[in-house]
């Protein structure tokens, strides 16, 4: 997101990160406690995955929020929305890559993942949303080694 002049959006508003909550004790998945348990642990992955612009994760930026996951254990799907923090952010696709390679790092293969800008957030939202959830393009992705270190950056976990 970097112009001639700068950043897109030099100067973000920055949240406070919320407390984690501890893992809750393993219930039947099929009440909404146990859904609600699953979304929140999914939450915890995802949460500080940092951004490809600014030295803040996700939350800190509430590009992820905790009502950004559901989940639908019976039916092995996942859904992620997300809001970028500007209309016409260019690093959605990015952002989104970076969602769903954690997801498919975290989750058991038998889940669907569906990743998507939230609903008025972004300029091109169908096209990011078309391109995040195409197996072809997100593999192809996955083939260059550029995406692929800017990825595992944002996947890192800072200490600070």
């Amino acid at each position: 997101m970097v112009s001639g002049s700068g950043l897109i959006n030099a100067n973000p508003i920055i949240y406070e990160k919320k407390k984690r909550r501890a893992r809750p004790a393993p219930v039947v998945a099929d009440d909404e406690y146990a859904l609600r348990a699953i979304s929140l642990t999914l939450l915890n992955h995802i949460r500080d995955i940092k951004d490809p612009e600014h030295p803040y994760s996700l939350e800190e930026l509430k590009v992820i929020t905790e009502d950004a996951v559901e989940v639908d254990d019976n039916n092995s799907y996942v859904r992620v929305t997300f809001t970028p923090t500007v209309e016409h952010c260019s690093m959605a696709t990015i952002i989104g890559l970076c969602l769903r390679v954690k997801l498919m790092r975290s989750l058991p293969l038998r889940y669907k993942v569906d990743i998507r800008v939230a609903p008025g957030s972004h300029a091109t939202e169908p096209a990011v949303n078309k391109q995040l959830n195409d197996k072809e393009r997100v593999a192809a992705a996955l083939e260059n080694p550029n995406l692929v270190d800017m990825v595992d950056e944002c996947l890192t976990p800072s200490y600070g």
